[in-house]
């Protein structure tokens, strides 16, 4: 490999790591002076670097900034009105005290096979807040699994995009990938929960106090240390709310009791707001499903027509248009939003008090949308450089057992630029033509070239700032707990690529 190449990637990390963890800088500012050092010594132009910044920030916000903030804005109303409260206690109920990681592990995995993991994130996060405050415990845990769930699907199971371009590349029969990439999943799926149970409790006090607050309140968040994941409420006992008082409106025992105070006390001759089960679940059940009908339609149409990957070439049908436009994520989101509003919200609810909530959220989601902005400005110049591609090829170029070959490529080239998506693009293109003479069956190929893709999350991935950020993990604990629980699916998935090599 080019050492200049290399050298660039090296301090661009390091770069990272001391200005995250030793300044007073925060993560934003670390992450665009890293790009302007990586692509300075990687040899660039100035002006190129610029250029790769502002294009990698650009489309990363284009395809995910506008998303965060509505889905942050379900979050809040969902919470407010009690919906999210209702939530939990129907999934403690129907589960069982002691099985909400892997309640929160499956729904990942689900969720995230039509819908890109940081949407998906976004939306289901509520859920997870809820039940760790009902349990006034445990969220780091349930977080972890809900974001590591994600990764399963979105890395292994087409129709997810990466996965989907993936088999068109290397020519994998997609049913069988499909079927074979569930298999991964349901596998690597006690790993999740495994990690995601031994180090949620040893990063529980290390939640920054104001995620902490937000969860559990600020009585009960001043609880809720390194031991305070194993206190489960029981169904008769007070629930603490934060929202009462994060809103400003209430700061008295009573918002401790009830979930919706924050909605303010209603007015003569209406009763206490409540929320069902089902239209709490409205305003996440409608947008998932319209994102799912979009991807569904879609993969079937451009099966159809024989285009399974990229947009070249492919012109949706005239019912599939319309779901593409209704399950565009920032569609299906507005959607989310109005009826949340309209429909979780007593109609005694102020304008005022909704513009409130929903500048809030706006406010609560602006850093989360510049990190991850800035950490796809990161990737944009790792790309432009030509790091990603120099390690591709000087992986290819090793003896090693066929199958390792695309899963190294990927998880060098995700290392390198932090896209799962590029990386196992990148090594499906640079192990295609080698697919033959490797003795490899394009399935095992496509499966090896998706797992490796998953190594890792750190500083140069988009979704390692939205699981961090809303899960309030910084620095090291941020690496202990989402680059951990990363890797050790990685690492769990090398004997089943092992064996897909050896068995298709």
């Amino acid at each position: 490999m080019d050492l200049q190449l290399l050298l660039a990637l090296v301090l661009g990390i390091a770069t990272i790591v001391v200005l995250v963890l030793r300044t007073r800088l925060d993560a934003f500012v670390a992450l665009l002076v890293a790009a302007l050092l990586t692509g300075t010594v990687a040899g660039s132009a100035p002006t190129d670097t610029l250029d790769s910044i502002v294009a990698g920030f650009g489309s990363t916000l284009g395809s995910i900034g506008i998303v965060i903030g509505l889905g942050v804005a379900v979050g809040k109303i969902l919470e407010v009105s009690g919906a999210a409260d209702a939530l939990a206690k129907a999934f403690v109920r129907a589960l069982g005290r002691g099985r909400e990681p892997w309640a929160m592990g499956g729904t990942g995995a689900l969720v995230s096979i039509p819908v890109f993991c940081d949407s998906g994130y976004v939306i289901m996060n509520p859920l997870a807040r809820s039940i760790a405050r009902r349990r006034r415990g445990g969220y780091v845990t349930l977080a972890l699994a809900l974001g590591c769930g994600m990764t399963l699907t979105h890395h292994l199971v087409p129709p997810t995009p990466g996965p989907l371009a993936v088999a068109g590349i290397v020519g994998a029969d997609l049913g069988g990938f499909i079927l074979v990439g569930l298999v991964f999943t349901l596998v690597l799926l006690p790993v999740v929960v495994a990690y995601a149970r031994w180090v949620g409790p040893r990063l529980e006090g290390r939640v920054t106090s104001e995620v902490r607050e937000a969860v559990y309140g600020r009585a009960a968040g001043a609880g809720a240390g390194a031991g305070a994941g194993t206190a489960v409420l029981e169904e008769d006992e007070p629930r603490g709310a934060a929202s009462g008082r994060r809103m400003g409106e209430r700061d008295d025992a009573a918002a401790e009791e009830d979930p919706a105070a924050a909605l303010g006390e209603p007015p003569a001759g209406a009763g206490p707001h409540r929320v069902g089960t089902l239209r709490a679940f409205l305003p996440l059940l409608v947008p998932l499903a319209l994102i799912v009908a979009n991807t569904v339609a879609t993969a079937v149409d451009r099966n159809a027509q024989g285009v399974l990957s990229g947009d070249e070439g492919y012109d949706p049908s005239g019912p599939v248009a319309v779901l593409a436009f209704l399950g565009n994520p920032v569609v299906a989101l507005i959607i989310g939003v109005v009826i949340a509003v309209y429909g979780l919200l007593p109609r005694w609810t102020t304008r005022d008090q909704v513009s409130g909530w929903l500048a809030q959220a706006a406010a609560s989601a602006g850093l989360i949308i510049l990190i991850t902005g800035a950490g796809g400005a990161l990737g944009q110049v790792l790309r432009d450089s030509g790091v990603g591609q120099e390690l591709a090829d000087a992986v290819a170029s090793l003896a090693l057992p066929g199958v390792l070959v695309p899963f190294l490529i990927a998880t060098l080239v995700r290392l390198a630029q932090g896209s799962g998506t590029v990386a196992m693009i990148t090594a499906a293109s640079v192990s295609a033509p080698l697919v033959d003479d490797l003795g490899l069956a394009p399935l095992a190929a496509a499966l090896a070239c998706c797992a490796g893709s998953m190594v890792l999350s750190y500083f140069n991935d988009s979704y390692f700032w939205v699981v961090t950020r809303f899960t309030g993990l910084e620095g090291t604990a941020a690496l202990q707990g989402w680059s951990g629980i990363t890797t050790a699916v990685w690492a769990g998935s090398i004997p089943l690529v092992l064996v897909a090599g050896a068995v298709l």
